[in-house]
């Protein structure tokens, strides 16, 4: 047997235990997949964010130490989406089982996308203008609300996508 025929049967073997494999358990690969890019994308975002908060607020704090508690709340509010994501991660995987249908699996994958998309984008912008809200801080610090309210607005579309990934999830399972 030549070796260029050992390859082509070697291959053929491979392709054929994959797609009994992917047969079998693809469902769960792509639940698992859409698990992964909830969690992660968002957590991204959110550490990105809070990170960019958190550079912020210790420039503002070792000037103005008492400014702490403000401070801290603007860093943390770009934390919020890699929560959602989290959430929804958890919630699909209470959902996985063995017999799994790739549909299924493909629907679980499709669902974590609003929440990974969205979360992990305005968790970053949110980081921003956390940063913009420091420096309200800084100069005017009774006006601290408005840098508060401004990175809330960017919240408002890690919410709807959280939403529609909840919505989506128990409209299916």
């Amino acid at each position: 047997m030549s070796m260029s025929m050992k390859k082509q049967i070697w291959r053929t073997i491979n392709m054929e235990h994959l797609a009994h494999y992917f047969t079998a358990h693809g469902g769960v690969f792509f639940a698992a997949l859409g698990i992964v890019l909830a969690v992660a994308l968002s957590g991204m975002g959110s550490a990105y964010g809070v990170g960019k908060g958190g550079q912020a607020a210790a420039a503002l704090l070792k000037e103005e130490p008492e400014k702490f508690t403000s401070a801290l709340i603007l860093q943390l509010l770009p934390g919020s989406q890699g929560i959602y994501g989290f959430a929804i991660g958890i919630l699909i995987w209470m959902k996985l089982t063995p017999e799994l249908s790739v549909n299924q699996g493909l629907a679980y994958f499709l669902i974590s996308l609003p929440i990974a998309i969205v979360g992990y984008f305005s968790a970053k912008h949110q980081g921003n203008v956390s940063v913009a809200g420091m420096q309200i801080l800084a100069k005017r610090p009774k006006d601290f609300m408005k840098g508060v309210i401004l990175a809330a607005m960017v919240e408002t579309y890690a919410i709807l996508a959280f939403v529609v990934s909840f919505i989506l999830l128990n409209k299916i399972g």
